[in-house]
């Protein structure tokens, strides 16, 4: 009962220590950044938690994080071993933690893409490449710590008008997610934003979008993105092998509710050097040093 709470207690303040601190060495602790709404996440996620336990022979907890600041330093931290990243957030955790690697990628995720999204009542329609329409809208992004709701849509902004998006746009916001994104632009709030594309599709296979209201205007080139990326001692925690172990019961996932629910179709192997050119993108607009 006691340790019950204490688990409750961590998953509602982000306080991942004291959690961390409650449950055994043997415990894989594992997250993901919040791209979504945390009820969608926890969901998602203790299916996952479910499906590595039985294949792995370990316990294995899922904690939701806060913020995509807040999955990186649990993961430096050592209060969880496994993350599901963006290209960007696992960039910048596998620097701060010796030997870690990218493991499994989502088959979509090898050339994954953002949308530019906008309301109705801006006039804009699909375009080619950005151009001068979107000066003096309102534009928000997602996290600014996401890769395909900021790094990513923020990189071609920069591209296509050799300026900032404060520069370019009369009122640039960070909604946090990208399902809250989709709703600020869906109800006007913000005339124009980034979404990933996983999102929208899925948002809209589920009847979710207004489509009279909101319409994709622009699509970005592809880039790798989401990964799982483990921590450089797993092995020296959980046993010799115990990455490899990992890995392929994220490769062996084959429960089309757990895949539909990232949405996926599957993981494919994938490695640290794949998100070089998100470590080259991030350096270039100023996000990692």
């Amino acid at each position: 009962m006691a340790l019950n709470l204490i688990r409750k207690f961590a998953a509602a303040s982000g306080l991942l220590f004291a959690f961390s601190a409650a449950v055994s060495a043997q415990t894989l602790v594992f997250t993901a950044i919040p791209d979504e709404d945390e009820t969608k996440l926890v969901e998602r996620f203790r299916g996952i938690a479910d499906y590595l336990s039985e294949n792995l022979e370990v316990d294995v907890r899922y904690i939701p994080v806060k913020s995509y600041a807040a999955a990186v330093s649990a993961f430096r931290n050592n209060q969880v071993q496994l993350a599901w990243f963006g290209g960007l957030s696992g960039v910048q955790a596998r620097s701060l933690v010796p030997g870690s690697q990218a493991i499994a990628q989502g088959v979509e995720d090898k050339a994954f893409y953002s949308h530019i999204i906008a309301h109705e009542s801006t006039g804009l329609n699909e375009m080619d490449e950005l151009s001068d329409e979107l000066r003096g809208k309102t534009f928000t992004f997602g996290s600014k710590g996401s890769t395909s709701g900021r790094l990513i849509p923020e990189y071609y902004i920069r591209e296509a008008f050799s300026e900032a998006p404060e520069d370019v746009f009369s009122r640039v916001g960070f909604s946090g997610n990208h399902t809250r994104t989709l709703r600020l632009v869906e109800a006007g709030t913000y005339d124009v934003g980034a979404i990933n594309f996983s999102v929208w599709d899925k948002e809209t296979k589920a009847g979710n979008v207004d489509q009279d209201a909101v319409k994709v205007i622009w699509t970005t080139p592809s880039y790798p993105n989401y990964q799982w990326s483990i921590r450089g001692d797993a092995d020296e925690r959980f046993g010799e092998g115990f990455t490899d172990r990992v890995q392929k019961a994220l490769l062996n996932m084959k429960d089309k509710e757990l895949l539909n629910s990232f949405p996926r179709s599957g993981f494919i192997p994938v490695s640290n050097d794949a998100y070089k050119p998100i470590e080259v993108v991030g350096k270039q607009i100023g996000i990692i040093d």
